[in-house]
């Protein structure tokens, strides 16, 4: 079942989170799999965090590379809150519209 994961941090900003991303980037976590969505929120000097994964243990396996970035940025989490995702809605997508080829104007004729 899908999850979803709220973080409240204490001193995660956005220079701080830049640098997170960075990190994860680097020690090949920026995509971990089992993560479906994420998004970073709130006033730039105190970010909160919601993901959604596909179950707990996908999110568990992700923070063991997480948490020591977190501790090395100085950022302290609150522990996490976990919750049931009952449902999730999605704009239908967008379908390109074939356009209809551009008429030519009808060619001159000479003469006369």
């Amino acid at each position: 079942m899908a999850i979803g994961v709220y973080f409240a941090n204490t001193g995660l900003n956005a220079e701080k989170y830049a640098e997170c991303l960075k990190l994860l980037k680097k020690g090949g976590a920026a995509h971990p799999s089992g993560r479906s969505y994420h998004t970073s929120f709130g006033p730039v000097d105190k970010l909160m965090v919601f993901d959604v994964w596909t179950n707990q243990a996908a999110f568990e396996r992700f923070g063991k590379t997480l948490m020591p970035i977190l501790q090395q940025l100085g950022v302290v989490s609150d522990p996490p809150q976990f919750m049931p995702i009952h449902n999730v809605i999605k704009p239908p997508a967008k379908t390109v519209k074939k356009r209809a080829p551009a008429k030519r104007p009808a060619a001159r004729r000479r003469g006369k």
